[in-house]
């Protein structure tokens, strides 16, 4: 089973995206472990909260040192500590090639009562900071557009074979539908598939969808296709 560390960062603003985010991974796992990966998701919150920010921070960009796949979303501003993750990401993909670094940016509607000059000029220093880097980012307007994003990096990130899926595992065959295969050595009879039944000695009855071939003497192939009666 191949492990993948992915750290989700971003500020507490977004604590909804984190969630959907969450439940995003839960539901890839369910495709992706049967064909042997396994997504690990990384939170803040999952860190106990019992020492210091400042040696709290330490751990978490421990845990992006180790990860594999890093992700910010930012919406209104960009905060230091978020901001140190990014660099932790970055100098260690520039070291070691790992991890991939995908940041969001999400276009939303802002009360005016809200602005704050601060955090604005935070977010535009940070974007410029991303276009000198030449690191590109991606905006976003709902969660749904974010996951349909991020979900096609994974399956980029899979086809490109850096998450290697063991396809052969997946449950599935090519005619889409159940697979069944037998064997008949000897005198005797044979039944395959739903519905099938045996038609007498040497006989083979065949129904459904069949893959591979049947042994009676002579190779018969189904080639999954065409039911036989």
């Amino acid at each position: 089973m191949q492990n993948i560390k992915l750290f989700l960062a971003s500020s507490s603003e977004l604590a909804g995206e984190r969630k959907d985010f969450e439940v995003f991974i839960n539901r890839k796992n369910n495709d992706w472990i049967p064909q042997q990966v396994h997504l690990e998701l990384i939170l803040w919150e999952d860190f106990l909260d019992a020492v210091s920010k400042t040696r709290l921070q330490e751990e978490y960009n421990k845990a992006i040192r180790k990860c594999d796949i890093f992700v910010m979303l930012f919406f209104t501003k960009v905060g230091r500590y978020t901001e140190e993750e990014f660099e932790t990401a970055f100098g260690q993909f520039k070291a070691t090639d790992k991890p991939f670094i995908f940041t969001y940016f999400k276009d939303g509607e802002i009360s005016t009562g809200n602005l704050n000059l601060e955090n604005l000029i935070s977010l535009t220093a940070f974007q410029k900071k991303l276009a000198d880097l030449g690191h590109f980012y991606t905006r976003y307007k709902t969660i749904d557009e974010l996951i349909y994003k991020f979900n096609r990096q994974l399956d980029k990130l899979a086809a490109n074979g850096f998450i290697e899926l063991d396809r052969d595992n997946d449950g599935t065959n090519a005619s889409g539908g159940d697979c069944y295969q037998a064997t008949l050595n000897g005198n005797g009879a044979i039944a395959q598939g739903p519905g099938a039944t045996a038609v007498g000695a040497g006989g083979v009855a065949i129904r459904g969808n069949n893959t591979g071939n049947i042994n009676t003497g002579t190779q018969i192939g189904t080639g999954g296709g065409k039911a036989f009666d």
